[in-house]
């Protein structure tokens, strides 16, 4: 790599992992970190390029329809409509990725930021879009996890775990990615990221 060439890093994990947490220690040590997650619902209601790509995808019902809009607003997305497209196949749910994530990857190439967290990195295959120079997978105990995910949406602990095992196996994302963060509760955080930063002379 040129010397001050940007460096792309990403962030990935699973549901109860506490990357978000991670991500906010970062900031706190004046590093911004690209969300993916509210970049995608912030381009689909304000890209005109992404709006008419979802229209096409999915029909007219793809936004609200307001009687009486003023002209600077937009009608925002019909998540309801949306979310019936996903679910009605693979290759419709396959379809809004293949509009979505390049906008998001481009937006994020545009944006200056260096850092990036993705809970989908790997499963969508955004790690592909990006030339990231690395990946940290933070990473906690399964009982750890599922304790996370009972407290932050209030389910129980059957229906958290069910939620755990929908998504990839920590095993795997951790075997793909370049570094670790443990984040079960008892293993400091700060002093793991400043290693890794070390480590990536960032």
């Amino acid at each position: 790599m040129m010397s001050g060439e940007m460096r792309h890093v990403a962030i990935t994990g699973g549901i109860g992992s506490g990357k978000s947490f991670v991500c906010r220690l970062l900031e706190s040590k004046g590093i911004k970190v690209y969300d993916c997650d509210s970049a995608a619902k912030r381009l689909m209601n304000t890209s005109p390029i992404l709006r008419r790509q979802l229209t096409e995808l999915i029909g007219p019902e793809a936004y609200e329809t307001f009687e009486t809009t003023e002209s600077r607003n937009l009608p925002p997305l019909n998540k309801a409509a949306v979310a019936r497209f996903l679910l009605a196949s693979a290759e419709n749910a396959q379809a809004i990725n293949d509009v979505v994530h390049p906008a998001v990857a481009e937006d994020f190439l545009q944006s200056g930021m260096q850092w990036l967290e993705s809970a989908i990195l790997f499963q969508s295959d955004f790690h592909r879009r990006v030339p990231f120079d690395a990946v940290v997978c933070v990473t906690a105990p399964d009982e750890v996890r599922i304790r996370r995910i009972m407290l932050r949406d209030n389910i129980s602990e059957e229906r958290a775990e069910q939620w755990l095992q929908s998504q990839w196996p920590q095993e795997e994302m951790l075997r793909r990615s370049d570094y670790e963060i443990v984040n079960d509760g008892q293993q400091p955080l700060l002093p793991q990221i400043e290693i890794i930063m070390k480590n990536m002379k960032l």
